[in-house]
């Protein structure tokens, strides 16, 4: 039993007045069954919801009867968003302002809720960066936060891959993204939206100008198109390459999921030992060069010559190093 979407039907109830167990369902998407139980479960827990039968009829909280949300500030209410990513609400610095809000919350709930999503809390953690890689530091982060809520535009100092490395930029920001433990910034510069990691920021200072963040601009819908787009941009080229069983089995800790998913959907049997033969995507020679490298004698590429010859030449460079030629 899920204590959130308890308290979405309790919330649903509040703000909408009657409402049907269809209505309820379609709204937080799940089964009419689920939410008759739900509404039997906040009956038991004692919040006075009764049935209305006939046509127009349904369910409805006691007139009088409210949850106590109260005395929230706006910093908490920002807050609830996040009230499940303690890290994440920590760069954001919005950590006093979850513990604040997720106790208003418990205090707020029927007993018997307060318990549940007491266990609920207890049995989840969430630990957003990868495994090997340290968290980045966004000390630029907050100020990002103040700038895409208040919609004011930012001056920054910016450090990226291309030529010329460090550019100045005045940025409308218009949202923030978490990815895999790396924030990233989506904002307007001049005529076009673009992407900022926000640990590449050197500095940053929030300017006086105000800015209208467009209707019709949807993050999330942004940040998938993003991705399709990248992808589309970062795999230029394939590769043949051969992989015994046990390099077959280490690929998913030594290469992105777009290539152990090509090595899935092509791979064919060579000979009798267990060796495989598949085509993958690559970014370039130097970069593919790197990665299957990691998987050493479990790996044979076949084509194209300038990769085979990229990993030749590495090999013999090691073999040089430690005296064997």
């Amino acid at each position: 039993m899920s204590a959130g979407r308890l308290l979405s039907v309790l919330l649903l109830l509040q703000s909408r007045g009657r409402m049907s167990a269809r209505g309820i369902a379609d709204e937080l998407g799940v089964s009419v069954r689920t939410a008759y139980r739900d509404l039997a479960r906040l009956q038991a827990a004692g919040v006075p919801i009764y049935a209305e039968p006939g046509r127009g009829g349904g369910y409805r909280l006691l007139d009088g009867y409210r949850t106590r949300l109260t005395g929230m500030s706006e910093g908490e209410a920002r807050a609830l968003f996040f009230a499940g990513l303690p890290g994440p609400a920590a760069d954001l610095g919005l950590a006093a302002e979850v513990t604040a809000a997720r106790l208003k919350l418990l205090a707020a709930l029927p007993a018997g809720l307060r318990q549940e999503a007491a266990r609920t809390a207890a049995v989840f953690h969430l630990d957003a960066p990868g495994w090997y890689r340290e968290p980045e530091q966004t000390p630029y982060l907050p100020l990002f936060v103040d700038a895409v809520l208040t919609q004011r535009a930012v001056d920054v100092h910016y450090r990226r891959w291309r030529a010329p490395q460090e550019v100045h930029r005045r940025l409308r920001p218009y949202g923030l993204v978490l990815k895999s433990g790396i924030w990233y910034l989506v904002a307007a510069a001049e005529s076009r939206i673009a992407t900022y990691r926000v640990a590449q920021v050197l500095d940053a200072l929030l300017s006086d100008e105000r800015f209208d963040r467009p209707q019709d601009f949807g993050l999330g819908e942004y940040w998938a198109s993003y991705l399709d787009d990248f992808q589309a941009r970062r795999y230029t080229g394939a590769a043949t390459i051969r992989l015994s069983p046990r390099g077959r089995r280490r690929l998913p800790d030594n290469v992105p999921p777009e290539v152990v998913r090509a090595v899935d959907s092509t791979a064919t049997a060579v000979g009798d030992d267990g060796w495989v033969e598949a085509v993958i995507p690559t970014e370039s020679t130097e970069h593919a060069c790197g990665e299957l490298l990691r998987l050493g004698i479990d790996v044979e590429v076949v084509a194209p010559a300038e990769l085979r010859q990229a990993m030749a030449a590495t090999v013999g460079v090691l073999a040089g190093a430690y005296g064997l030629v």
